[in-house]
């Protein structure tokens, strides 16, 4: 039997496995690093649950039991699971107009669950069970109603997620829980067995230091400190630029304090190179607006990502640049852990006369504040930089097509 599941399972699923088939529970939480099995097993574990949630309808004549399939938003939930699942396995779920599908008798019913919005539709309801995906992306109140409708006869919750800051509220009333009610399973890169030394060897080594590597890596919930940008060094600094194949520019508003102005280069090397900046305090729009179409002249910028927090100032640089200036996407942290990777992998280099003065200064004074951002100093080019480099990268991802049950 072990044998057998060592074909499929790493030591640590095999681990999970066997807790979760031998033993009864109300909550199963396995935590931690990204590609370390977590929900490749816990998609497993769903369904050996709804066929068990199956036996116990046909056992007691429940007429439809229902289970709670929930991720932070119904795309997500469509690829980490359902998708997954239809490939692995062959299923072809069959879907109704409230997102819900049927698997061994059991009614499976499909929420997102990180806004508020998404509370509506799961009240009223009595569950045998629930599976939720990304459970710190869940917004608390909704996530609390998911845990009160599972009150049907032995209700069992499954849950997965990536560590978080270290009092998330996941963490202090799940994860550390003590009363039992709650077991947990850690879990880090390198109990993914199936993953060759190759493969982990690459991602420890481009993974950004600090934080992310702590959390991406070895599955810890820290604290996010100390200085933002930790791997940058004077190999991202250099004095010559590679061949590009087109620029954009990002821009963060400013008066009091800086505003500025970045442009970088896609490089044929797949590099970026910081080519040009400007930082400027108490300076109108109306010389913003000359610069951009100074620097748009200069260098046929393909796309010009603005901080939205200004939609006049928006409104005049597409005066003048048309199109191709546009909100940027502002995700923090995940931005800086786009920018910190590039800089880990070098592949964000800058050139030295553009590291003299107002970015040298923030590179070295950018560091973590509380809620994994980073504190509201130093930030300014460093924004504009994020902002252009993570908005390149998130507006060419294409969407993912859904069946017609999913919109």
């Amino acid at each position: 039997m072990m044998s057998n599941l060592a074909k499929i399972y790493s030591p640590k699923q095999i681990e999970v496995l066997e807790f979760a088939i031998n033993k009864d529970f109300f909550m199963l939480a396995n935590h931690g690093s990204k590609r370390s099995g977590k929900t490749v097993l816990d998609n497993d574990l769903f369904l050996f649950d709804v066929m068990r949630i199956g036996e116990l309808a046909k056992k007691y004549k429940i007429k439809e039991a229902q289970y709670i399939l929930a991720g932070s938003t119904l795309g997500a939930l469509y690829r980490n699971v359902i998708l997954e699942l239809e490939n692995k396995y062959g299923f072809s779920f069959k879907w109704d107009k409230y997102n819900r599908f049927e698997l061994f008798g059991v009614k499976i019913c499909c929420f997102g669950h990180s806004k508020i919005n998404d509370l509506g539709r799961i009240r009223g309801m009595t569950s045998y069970g629930a599976y939720i995906n990304e459970a710190t992306m869940a917004n608390q109140i909704v996530f609390n109603e998911i845990i009160t409708r599972c009150s049907g006869e032995g209700a069992r919750i499954i849950c997965d997620t990536n560590p978080d800051n270290p009092i998330h509220w996941f963490k202090k009333d799940y994860i550390d829980n003590t009363t039992g009610t709650v077991q947990s399973f850690h879990f880090k890169l390198d109990d993914n067995t199936f993953l060759t030394e190759r493969y982990k060897d690459n991602i420890k080594k481009t993974t950004p230091g600090g934080v992310f590597y702590q959390r991406d890596i070895d599955g810890l919930w820290v604290t996010s400190e100390g200085v933002v940008y930790i791997d940058f060094d004077e190999n991202n600094v250099v004095t010559e630029v590679s061949k590009i194949k087109y620029y954009v520019a990002g821009v963060d508003w400013g008066y009091s304090h800086y505003g500025s102005i970045v442009i970088l280069g896609y490089a044929y090397d797949n590099k970026w190179y910081l080519v040009e900046l400007v930082a400027e305090k108490e300076k109108d729009i109306s010389f913003w607006k000359e610069k951009i179409k100074e620097l748009d002249e200069k260098y046929g910028l393909k796309n010009i990502w603005c901080d939205s927090a200004r939609p006049d100032n928006l409104n005049e640089f597409s005066k003048v640049t048309g199109y191709k200036s546009q909100n940027a996407n502002k995700s923090v942290f995940e931005g800086v852990g786009h920018v910190a990777a590039l800089f880990k992998k070098n592949s964000l280099l800058i050139k030295r006369e553009c590291l003299e003065g107002r970015l040298e200064e923030e590179i070295y004074n950018y560091i973590w504040g509380i809620n994994d951002e980073p504190k509201k100093e130093y930030d300014d080019v460093l924004d504009a930089i994020r902002y252009a480099l993570f908005s390149e990268k998130t507006s060419a991802l294409e969407p993912v097509s859904y069946s017609e049950a999913w919109w």
